[in-house]
């Protein structure tokens, strides 16, 4: 189960239909430095985008 506190690339790692979810929502962290150390939850804050929404998403592909 993906949680908001995990690392963008915790996420990144465990599948390329994983980048895809991420790039619908304009996030294009793979190879971003922040990937590693920014949460789901603190991606989502500061680019705008519904948290919830964002790991039904991930937590459904």
């Amino acid at each position: 189960m993906i949680t908001k506190e995990m690392t963008v690339s915790e996420v990144l790692e465990m599948g390329e239909k994983y980048e895809k979810i991420f790039n619908m929502y304009l996030l294009t962290c793979a190879g971003c430095p922040g990937a590693y150390a920014e949460t789901l939850q603190q991606a989502a804050e500061g680019h705008g985008i519904d948290l919830e929404k964002l790991l039904r998403d991930l937590n459904g592909a």
